[in-house]
């Protein structure tokens, strides 16, 4: 056996596992283990890549607004290119939403009401009659998701992290106080804490160490890109119905990413697209916009992981000393990554998480086993 001795190791790679990795890595020997080849690979690499503030529940709203100075201006060094650029969101209420359209005004952060006809102006392939009212969040940015991704494992990294790839865990055991951790390839590094950052396969790797699990749903988000032609999509915001049955969004300047905003329940794997979904995706779009599509250019899946609730899994088991969920990001994981990473390194030294102190108790992922007791 290969045995490596860390203060603290870290499960899953993607987004979160990074994030919190970067962060512990200030001031703790860290090793981030990932099960796949590259890291980010399941749900990080095919995100949507969209910050908006009005998006998750209250937990998630509160970390991503405290994220968004790291957008605006990350440490120097951190990448070399901006993380992001400006994409307002509108969101689009046809006959029949009307309801759903005061609702998202009366709830959302920072959202105007917009007349028709300026949507409309925007975007020339609405349906004439299809709109009778839109929301418009004009702060919202399009994330460079790569970028974010491979800063923190810079960071980690750079800061005397480990990264072992190929890793997936095959067995968790605490002894004497010090967890052992056995990996695939043979090695077994050994550690005090284990944070579980693995997002579809975080109740696998909770049962591996002992812990009830939370309940965690992977659930499958699919999308598309099409050609557009002949509308001029650069900018365009992103459009999102009102009741989230599609939305899409510039690609590269030139094409557009149709997703049906779809939620199927999956169990965790190298998830892939549904045709059918593809099919509604494109359906429902062009109820709201007339845009012909001859083909889908590619199409891909990925895995969103919810916990019961719709809110963050951020704390300590409740019975198995010594382990720290950071779970259940949702569709919310990337634009809360700044300040989720600093939140979790903060509970777990023991530090006072300053303005993240009142989302404590709803994210304690305790909350689960006092239902269930």
């Amino acid at each position: 056996m290969d045995y490596r001795t860390f203060d603290i190791v870290v499960i899953g790679a993607g987004i979160a596992g990074a994030t919190a990795a970067a962060h512990l890595s200030v001031d703790h020997r860290v090793a981030l283990v990932e099960a796949e080849d590259a890291p980010g690979y399941h749900t990080t690499g095919r995100s949507a890549a969209l910050w908006v503030h009005n998006y998750g529940p209250p937990d998630v709203r509160i970390l991503t607004g405290l994220s968004r100075r790291f957008f605006e201006e990350p440490p120097p060094g951190f990448a070399e290119t901006p993380l992001m650029s400006r994409r307002p969101v509108v969101q689009l209420a046809g006959q029949g939403q009307e309801a759903s359209l005061r609702a998202a005004l009366s709830e959302g952060i920072g959202l105007r009401e917009a007349d028709p006809a300026e949507i409309e102006a925007w975007v020339p392939a609405l349906r004439p009659g299809y709109l009778v009212g839109a929301a418009v969040e004009e702060d919202a940015f399009d994330m460079d998701v790569a970028a974010l991704h491979q800063g923190f494992l810079r960071q980690h990294r750079t800061r005397g992290g480990v990264l072992a790839l190929r890793s997936r865990t095959a067995a968790i055991e605490r002894r004497g106080g010090v967890w052992h951790i056995a990996v695939s390839d043979g090695t077994v590094f050994q550690a005090k804490t284990v944070v579980n950052a693995a997002g579809a396969w975080g109740d696998e790797v909770a049962a591996q160490a002992g812990a009830s699990p939370l309940g965690l749903q992977p659930k499958r988000r699919t999308a598309a890109i099409i050609d557009p032609a002949p509308h001029a999509v650069a900018d365009w915001p992103m459009l999102i119905d009102v009741d989230e049955r599609f939305y899409v969004r510039p690609e590269a300047r030139t094409r557009l990413l149709v997703s049906p905003a779809d939620e199927a329940p999956m169990h965790p794997h190298d998830v892939r697209p549904d045709e059918l979904d593809v099919a509604l995706a494109i359906d429902n779009m062009q109820h709201a916009l007339d845009i012909p599509v001859a083909r889908v250019e590619r199409s891909w899946a990925g895995l969103r992981t919810f916990t019961p609730d719709g809110s963050l899994a951020f704390g300590w088991d409740g019975a198995v000393k010594d382990f720290f969920w950071f779970v259940g990001q949702g569709g919310y994981g990337i634009q809360t990554s700044p300040a989720a990473g600093q939140f979790a390194a903060d509970m777990i030294a023991g530090r006072d998480p300053g303005p993240c102190v009142g989302i404590t108790q709803r994210v304690d992922p305790h909350r689960f086993a006092m239902v269930t007791a």
